[in-house]
C-alpha cells in the first residue's frame, strides 16, 4: 500500500474497530520526552526548595505539553488520512514537540530570577502550529461541509499564536507575563468549543479517542515507574545501604503505586460514555488535562525521593512525602470528579471511598513527621488508589453496569 494524496473528508466517528494507529504511537514518543524533562526539572525544584517556582513552572509546563498533544490527537481521530502530507506534516509537528522541550530548562531557570524565558517554548509551538493550521486549511478545502469548523481553528490559533509570540517581551515579570497569557489561553481553549457547539464540531471517534488519551497516561506513568528505579538506585547505588529490606519495599510500593493508578483510570468506560454523550466531551477531555499532569507530577515526587535518599535534597522526610502525596491526592480527585461530570450521577459509595483515600493520603505525612522513615511512608501511600480498586471490584462495579445500561 502506498500512501499517495487522499482527499481529507473525515473518518466515520462509528467505525468499528477503530484503534490508535502507528504513527500516533511515534508522534507519543515525543511527550515521553516533553514529560520527562518536565519531570525532571520539577524534582530539581522541589529539591532546592523553589516551590513556588518549581510548581508554576511544571503547571505551565505541564499544559503546554498536554494541550499540544490534545491539538493534534482530535484533529487526528476526525482526520487521519495517512497520506504522505499528512505524515510530513505530523512529523514536523514532533520537531516543534521536541524543540518546546528543550525549552523547558530556560523556563524553569527564569522563573527563579522572576521572569519567563520562553524563547525556545514558543518556537517549539510555532513549529508545531504551522503544521497544525496547514491541516486544517486542507480539511477546509476538501470537506467544504465542515469549511465553517475549520475556519474557527485556524483563526483561533493563529491570533493566539500572535499573542504568545508577542508575549517575548524581555524583562517581563512573571505576574505580568501570567496575567496577559490569560488572553491567548483563553482563545486556544475556546476554539474547540465554538467548532463544536456552533457548527456540529469534527467527525472525531469517541472510543478511538478514549483510547489515545489512555494511552498518554501509559505515557505518564512512566515517569512514576522511572522515579521508582531512581529511588531504588539511590539505595542500592555505591553511596547507598546497599541491598536491604528497604529496596523491597520501595520497589513494591513503587510499582504498586503505578500500577494501582493505570487500575482506577480504566475502570471508567469512557468511550462507551463519549459515544453517547458527545456534547460532555470537553469537560472530559480537558479535565484530563489536570489529571495527566498529576501523574506525572507523581514521578517527578519519586524522583524527589531518591534525591533525599542520596542526601542531595534540602527537604526533610515531611516534605518529601508530601512531593507523592500531593499529586496522588489531585490525581485521586480529578478521576472522582471526572467520573461523576461524564456520567452526571452521584454515588454515595464514591464517598467512601474518597474518605478512605483520604486517609491514606494523611497517614504517610503523619508517618513522616513522627519519624517513621521515607521507605515506609511511600508503602502506605502506595496503598491510596488501591481503596479505590477493591471498593470497584467488590461494588462499585454495579453502578458502572447501571450507568452503561441505561445508555
Amino acid at each position: 500500500m502506498d500512501h499517495r494524496k487522499v482527499r481529507m473528508t473525515g473518518r466515520d466517528p462509528h467505525e468499528i474497530g477503530r484503534a490508535a494507529t502507528p504513527l500516533e504511537l511515534l508522534f507519543d514518543l515525543t511527550f515521553v520526552v516533553a514529560y520527562g524533562v518536565a519531570a525532571n526539572e520539577l524534582a530539581h525544584a522541589l529539591t532546592d526548595k523553589h516551590i513556588a517556582d518549581g510548581l508554576l513552572g511544571f503547571a505551565f509546563a505541564g499544559f503546554a505539553i498536554t494541550w499540544a498533544w490534545i491539538n493534534f490527537s482530535w484533529f487526528a481521530s476526525a482526520y487521519d488520512t495517512d497520506d504522505w502530507i499528512y505524515r510530513v506534516t505530523t512529523m514536523v509537528q514532533m520537531i516543534g514537540v521536541l524543540i518546546l522541550a528543550l525549552g523547558l530548562s530556560d523556563m524553569f531557570a527564569g522563573l527563579e530570577k522572576d521572569k519567563v524565558d520562553n524563547d525556545i517554548m514558543v518556537l517549539g509551538y510555532v513549529v508545531m502550529r504551522i503544521p497544525m493550521v496547514a491541516q486544517w486549511l486542507r480539511m477546509a478545502k476538501e470537506d467544504p461541509d465542515r469549511r465553517p469548523v475549520s475556519m474557527v481553528y485556524v483563526s483561533t490559533i493563529v491570533v493566539s499564536q500572535i499573542g504568545w509570540v508577542l508575549l517575548l517581551i524581555p524583562d517581563l515579570s512573571v505576574g505580568a507575563f501570567f496575567l496577559i497569557a490569560a488572553v491567548p489561553l483563553l482563545i486556544e481553549l475556546a476554539g474547540p468549543i465554538v467548532a463544536e457547539r456552533r457548527y456540529g464540531g469534527p467527525p472525531w471517534h469517541a472510543h478511538h479517542i478514549a483510547e489515545r488519551y489512555g494511552l498518554l497516561i501509559i505515557i505518564a506513568l512512566g515517569e512514576g515507574m522511572i522515579g521508582t528505579m531512581a529511588t531504588l538506585s539511590a539505595i542500592v547505588g555505591p553511596d547507598g545501604p546497599g541491598w536491604s529490606l528497604d529496596v523491597a519495599v520501595v520497589g513494591v510500593a513503587g510499582v504498586a503505586l503505578t500500577f494501582g493508578v493505570w487500575w482506577t483510570y480504566f475502570v471508567v468506560p469512557c468511550g462507551d460514555l463519549l459515544h453517547a454523550h458527545r456534547e460532555r466531551s470537553f469537560g472530559w477531555g480537558y479535565g484530563q488535562i489536570p489529571l495527566i499532569v498529576a501523574v506525572v507530577a507523581v514521578g517527578a515526587g519519586l524522583h524527589v525521593a531518591a534525591y533525599y535518599l542520596e542526601h542531595h535534597s534540602k527537604l526533610d522526610t515531611t516534605g518529601t512525602v508530601l512531593c507523592v502525596t500531593i499529586p496522588v491526592a489531585v490525581y485521586i480527585a480529578g478521576l472522582f470528579l471526572l467520573y461523576a461530570a461524564l456520567t452526571r450521577t452521584f454515588d454515595p459509595f464514591h464517598m467512601i471511598l474518597l474518605a478512605g483515600s483520604a486517609a491514606l493520603l494523611v497517614a504517610p505525612v503523619l508517618m513522616a513527621a513522627g519519624g517513621v522513615s521515607l521507605e515506609w511512608c511511600l508503602a502506605v501511600l502506595a496503598l491510596v488508589p488501591w481503596v479505590t480498586i477493591v471498593g470497584y471490584e467488590t461494588v462499585g462495579h454495579r453502578h458502572n453496569e447501571r450507568v452503561l445500561a441505561e445508555l
